[in-house]
C-alpha cells in the first residue's frame, strides 16, 4: 500500500502542544511550528482502526495488557534488532520521561549524582534536578560534523555517579552510536558502578545505512547493568497515548524496578496504550519503511537548500530520527538574536539550542517530519529573514 505523506492536515483546535501551544509559549500565533518531536503525518490507519474497533464495544472498563502487547513487542525486537526478549523482561511505562523519573527514584537517593552528555534532550537533566539529584554534565564534542564522546573526560566525569542517562540514538544530534562506542560506555560504567538508562525511543527511526545497536546487547557488562526504554510513539506518531516499555535483562535490577513500579501502581496502562502498540508492531513495517524514506528525502532537501541559499547555517546530518540540529554559528549572532531571527524574522517556532544545555548555544532544532511543501515554506521564510 502506498501511503501519502504529502497530505496537509490541520491540527489546530486539537489541543496539540506543537500547534495550539505556540501562542502561549511565544506570545503570538503567526508562527509555523517546527519544534515538538511529533509528526504532522497521519497516525497509521492500522493503529486508528484498532482503536476504532475497540470503541465499537461501548464499555470502557478496567483493562490489562493483552497478549498481543507482549507478543508484538517480542516479535518486533527479534525481527528488528535480533534481541530475544521474554515476557518477564518487559515492564509497561506511561511514557519515557515518566520512566526516567521512576528509575531515578528507584535506583538513586536525594543528592546522588546522575550523569548526562549535553547537548541532550532536556528532560534528562530537568527531571533529575526536580528529583533533587545532582546533575553531572559530560559534554559531547562536535567533530567532523557529528557529535563524539570524549572518553577520557567521560571516564573522569562518571566516577561517583550512580546513574548515566544515555540518549541512544542521540537527541538532538541524531547520532547513532557505534557498537564500539557503546561497548566502551558499558565497560566504564560497569567499573564505576554506574547504572545505565538507555533511552532508545528513536531507535526505530534509524536512517539507512546506519544500524541501531541496543545497549543491552553490546556486551555482558551492558546486559548486567542497564535498563532499556523503548516505545513506538515516535516511529508511529502516537505519543499522546503515553505507551512505553522497559526491557531489563538482569533479574536483580528487573525485580527491583518492577517492585517499585507495582508499589505505586505505575506499571499499568489504559486499554488504548496496549492496543496501539500491538497494532503498530504487528502491522507497521511497510508504513514505517515509507515514512523513513520520506523523512530521509526531507533531510536531503534541507541539506541541499541550506547549502544553496543559506550557507551560513549548516545542519548536523541526523543518522536517526526526523530532528535536525542546525548549526547557526556562521551567522555570528548571539543566542537571543538568533532566536529573534527565527521567531520575529522567519516566523518559525523551533527549539532553542540552549534548551539542550549551554553546549547548544548557536544552534536551533528543526523538526522535518512534515509534508515537503510545509518544509519548503519554512525554509523559504528562513531564507528571506536571513537575506533581510
Amino acid at each position: 500500500m502506498k501511503y501519502n505523506f504529502d497530505e496537509i492536515i490541520d491540527r489546530h483546535g486539537t489541543d496539540s502542544v506543537k500547534w495550539d501551544a505556540v501562542s502561549e509559549r511565544w506570545g503570538r500565533n503567526d508562527l509555523l511550528p517546527m519544534w515538538v518531536a511529533d509528526m504532522d503525518f497521519r497516525t497509521p490507519p492500522f493503529v486508528m482502526d484498532a482503536l476504532k474497533k475497540r470503541l465499537e464495544h461501548e464499555i470502557l472498563g478496567y483493562t490489562f495488557a493483552c497478549e498481543e502487547w507482549y507478543t508484538s513487542i517480542i516479535n518486533w525486537l527479534q525481527q528488528r534488532y535480533h534481541w530475544e526478549v521474554t515476557r518477564e523482561m518487559l515492564t509497561f511505562m506511561p511514557g519515557i520521561v515518566r520512566g526516567l523519573a521512576f528509575a531515578i527514584q528507584c535506583f538513586t537517593e536525594k543528592g546522588d549524582k546522575v550523569m548526562v552528555m549535553p547537548p541532550v534532550y532536556h528532560p534528562f537533566f530537568l527531571v533529575t534536578e526536580k528529583n533533587q539529584r545532582e546533575v553531572v554534565y559530560s559534554p559531547l564534542v562536535l567533530r567532523d560534523g557529528q557529535y563524539q564522546i570524549d572518553f577520557e573526560r567521560f571516564r573522569k566525569d562518571v566516577q561517583g555517579c550512580k546513574m548515566l542517562i544515555l540518549s541512544n540514538p542521540h537527541n538532538p544530534g541524531g547520532r547513532v552510536w557505534t557498537l564500539e562506542e557503546l561497548e566502551q560506555i558499558a565497560e566504564i560504567c560497569y567499573e564505576s558502578g554506574t547504572l545505565v538508562i538507555s533511552d532508545e525511543i528513536h531507535a526505530d527511526l534509524t536512517l539507512p545505512p546506519y544500524r541501531h545497536s541496543t545497549f543491552a546487547l553490546v556486551s555482558d557488562k551492558a546486559r548486567r547493568n542497564s535498563l532499556v526504554f523503548m516505545s513506538p510513539s515516535k516511529a508511529f506518531n502516537m505519543p499522546g497515548l503515553a505507551s512505553s516499555y522497559c526491557i531489563i535483562e538482569d533479574s536483580r535490577i528487573r525485580h527491583r524496578f518492577q517492585e517499585y513500579m507495582e508499589a505505586g501502581e505505575l506499571s499499568e496502562g489504559h486499554l488504548f496504550a496496549y492496543l496501539s502498540v500491538a497494532a503498530a508492531y504487528s502491522n507497521g513495517t511497510e508504513w514505517l519503511d515509507q515514512a523513513i524514506a520520506y523523512i530521509q528525502a526531507n533531510i536531503d532537501f534541507t541539506d541541499e537548500y541550506l547549502r544553496a541559499y543559506i550557507p551560513a547555517i549548516r545542519m548536523i546530518r541526523p543518522q536517526a530520527s526526523y530532528l535536525i540540529f542546525l548549526d547557526c554559528r556562521g551567522l555570528g549572532l548571539a543566542q537571543k538574536e538568533l532566536v529573534g531571527l527565527f521567531v520575529d524574522g522567519a516566523h518559525l517556532a523551533l527549539n532553542d539550542g540552549t534548551t539542550f544545555g549551554k553546549e547548544g548555544e548557536g544552534f536551533m532544532r528543526l523538526n522535518v517530519a512534515c509534508p515537503r511543501s510545509v518544509l519548503e515554506k519554512a525554509l523559504g521564510q528562513l531564507r528571506e529573514a536571513c537575506n533581510r
